[in-house]
């Protein structure tokens, strides 16, 4: 199947599958992962919010406990499953700033200064979560460290060098983080078999189902917040005498403004994002050591590049048992396993194995580990058209906010997007003052360009 036949099947009742796969980081549920806060669903609110993930439970915590938060604003969170069972708590625990891969793209389609405007904005990213586990005390295993970006393909290595020189060459400030090593030291330093080429730079690792459900509980104690799990949102249309009425399978709610936070599965509610935002699936893994063995100590995170270019993330734990996913061209070739699917019930074939001996394939020491898989899970992540997050208002639409397309890359993005959407909520301010890169900004002239290119655009088009 090619990319053209499935953009006609696009989802139209995109909502989440029951009996999903368990991720590592759900292994002990937190007691507000399927809360109610009411037996009923409330009559009405200020604010609904659809889907309980890292963008919904922000926008909340912003809008009700943040700086500025107004104590008299009702907020009603509501998520077809459980809080952070989505992409949020399936992905690989990566707090890590994308900061030079992408900007000659950004460069050449919208210039320097916007392009830079992404870059700052997701290294923000690392002193806000800080301040944030600091100042709420959350217990996420949060660690500020260093991420290298390993390549092992000689050509693919020179070709990265030459993108780091360009960059330094512009003496942008954020690049001053940015560590670059090509040649035979790249092995040594990294630690990765047969490296060509590293970088290193600031990043964080932590358990990202932690923060959420810690978030979670802060909202709930401020009795502003209604929470109600297992409540897919089946439409929303506007009320004569005002609002939006939210349909349920348990009833409707009155809305005064809606935001839709729930990424991949936007377009079941939003049909003008069915083309704009493509719901597609994703592996991770657990991997373990015997009890008594004690492996070689990882301090950073990790992209590797392997030589045939099969790509990989990677966090350790303090215990020496690593999270590690992608491999996303292992499975290209199979559309219909990964693109435009939400089932994350089911594992896709070409790479529930793909980590098997991953460890000591790739990683200097861990030869004689015993290191092995013990889970395996699947997420669904929602993909942009051209690469960049949908976040604002509705375009043509009143009072409602979208905060989706994430790209499998939201940990460095959301939370400070979400600020951006409550402050456009709460304080009426227009996007150009949210504090969020323009780029980021819905608007009904990004939903056209997706008419006249191919679905998926230059993300998804490169896996046809």
């Amino acid at each position: 199947m090619d990319l053209s036949s499935l953009a006609n099947s696009l989802p139209t009742g995109c909502l989440p599958v029951e009996n999903s796969t368990v991720p590592f980081w759900h292994q002990d549920l937190h007691e507000l992962h399927d809360h109610r806060t009411t037996e009923q669903l409330p009559e009405s609110s200020d604010v609904v919010i659809i889907g309980a993930g890292y963008a919904g439970i922000s926008t909340a915590y912003h809008l009700v406990k943040g700086d500025g938060a107004d104590s008299k604003l009702s907020v009603t969170i509501l998520e077809a499953r459980g809080v952070c069972s989505g992409a949020t708590g399936r992905n690989g625990g990566h707090l890590r700033p994308d900061m030079y891969s992408p900007m000659p793209k950004f460069i050449d389609r919208a210039g320097i200064e916007r392009a830079v405007e992404v870059a700052e904005f997701e290294v923000a990213h690392l002193n806000a979560i800080k301040s944030l586990v600091e100042k709420e005390n959350i217990d996420c295993d949060f660690t500020l460290t260093r991420s290298i970006d390993v390549w092992c393909n000689e050509e693919a290595a020179i070709k990265a060098k030459k993108l780091y020189d360009t960059l330094a060459s512009r003496n942008l400030d954020y690049m001053k983080d940015v560590f670059f090593v090509l040649g035979k030291d790249a092995e040594g330093i990294s630690g990765v078999k047969g490296a060509k080429a590293c970088a290193s730079f600031t990043a964080a690792t932590l358990w990202p189902y932690k923060l959420i459900l810690h978030l979670t509980e802060s909202i709930i104690k401020t009795g502003l917040v209604n929470l109600q799990t297992h409540t897919p949102v089946t439409s929303v249309t506007r009320a004569p005498s005002g609002g939006f009425i939210v349909t349920t399978p348990r009833g409707t709610t009155l809305a005064r403004k809606v935001v839709y936070a729930n990424n991949a599965y936007v377009s079941g509610l939003l049909q003008q994002y069915s083309k704009a935002i493509v719901p597609c699936k994703g592996l991770c893994t657990y991997i373990s050591v015997p009890e008594g063995i004690t492996p070689p100590l990882l301090n950073n995170s990790y992209i590797v590049r392997e030589e045939d270019e099969v790509v990989s993330y990677l966090i350790p734990r303090a215990d020496g048992s690593i999270v590690v996913g992608g491999a996303n061209s292992k499975y290209q070739p199979f559309l219909e396993q990964w693109y435009n699917n939400v089932d994350d019930s089911v594992l896709i074939d070409e790479v529930k194995t793909y980590f098997d001996g991953y460890m000591q394939r790739n990683f200097r020491g861990w030869e004689n580990t015993g290191a092995r898989v013990d889970k395996v899970w699947t997420g669904v992540m929602g993909y942009s058209w051209d690469s960049n997050p949908h976040v604002g208002a509705v375009p043509g639409e009143e009072d409602q906010y979208v905060l989706a397309g994430f790209n499998g890359h939201g940990m460095p993005v959301v939370f400070l997007s979400a600020l951006g959407i409550a402050k456009m909520i709460r304080d009426g301010i227009k996007f150009e003052d949210a504090g969020v890169p323009r780029l980021f900004q819905t608007s009904q002239a990004r939903l056209d360009k997706v008419k006249g290119g191919p679905v998926g655009g230059d993300i998804l088009s490169k896996y046809a």
